[in-house]
């Protein structure tokens, strides 16, 4: 089984190096693609750089992974998986991982991180797409989260169907987690942006504590208590339930 392996900080990130190293003791064939540069919160962009209309490539070689072919691509991640979905980097990913992300990626929010956006492109695609993410700061425990990605690949490799998994992963040792759970995506994140001053053609954001308790059952509350979390993610579908009964009255109207 194949597998592109990504992310949204960039080809030189230690956290892609220890996915791709997590992909390969599982027995997949990878292939990584990552953005020459920082790409984070690009979400599910078309962006990339061209020149005479191609996009730039740079084959690079990755640490411990020889053999792995690694290129550095001049594009956001949701493009790279584009590309390689269609089999601009060789034979076409049967599964896509994205990774693993310098920080969480928690609740509603993560509708703009590119390391998600990159799985949700995977699904869009009918692929299957698993983005990991490590909850915390430095020093980074990268080995932990590639201890859990190595267990969450093989049962991606077992769903048949297209799916979105994001794996978040609680910044200590792996001693120290207290298992991995199935989590609710949090209403609220930790921080919201929120803008710190306006000008004479500017505007200045920055971010703030919302101050808000999330949901027992959130990423957000469980990777605090200290367990790693999994939420299945459906990136794209259409209104059902009460939500879909308040449509048909805004369309009855508007008829």
């Amino acid at each position: 089984m194949r597998a592109l392996v990504t992310n949204d900080d960039g080809i030189d990130s230690e956290g892609l190096r220890q996915l791709a190293l997590a992909a390969v003791a599982c027995g997949l064939d990878v292939t990584v693609a990552a953005p020459q540069h920082e790409s984070s919160g690009t979400s599910a962009a078309l962006t990339a750089v061209h020149e005479h209309g191609r996009i730039v490539v740079t084959p690079r070689q990755l640490e411990g992974l020889d053999g792995v072919p690694a290129q550095a691509v001049e594009a956001a991640p949701g493009y790279i998986v584009r590309i390689g979905v269609r089999g601009g980097f060789g034979p076409a990913p049967d599964i896509v991982l994205a990774g693993i992300n310098r920080g969480a990626n928690f609740g509603r929010a993560i509708i703009h991180s590119g390391t998600v956006g990159a799985a949700m492109s995977a699904f869009t695609s009918g692929h299957r797409g698993l983005a990991v993410s490590l909850a915390g700061g430095d020093p980074w425990h990268w080995e932990t989260a590639r201890d859990f990605a190595e267990r969450v690949i093989p049962a991606l490799m077992a769903i048949a169907h297209p799916i979105v998994l994001n794996l978040n992963v609680p910044d200590v040792a792996a001693s120290e987690v207290r298992g991995l759970v199935r989590a609710r995506l949090a209403r609220f994140g930790n921080v919201q942006t929120t803008v710190v001053e306006t000008g004479h053609g500017y505007v200045k954001m920055g971010v703030q504590e919302t101050g808000r308790e999330p949901e027992s059952d959130s990423d957000v509350a469980l990777v605090a208590a200290g367990y790693a979390t999994l939420t299945a993610v459906e990136p794209i579908r259409e209104l059902d339930g009460a939500a879909i009964a308040e449509f048909d009255k805004v369309l009855e109207a508007a008829g």
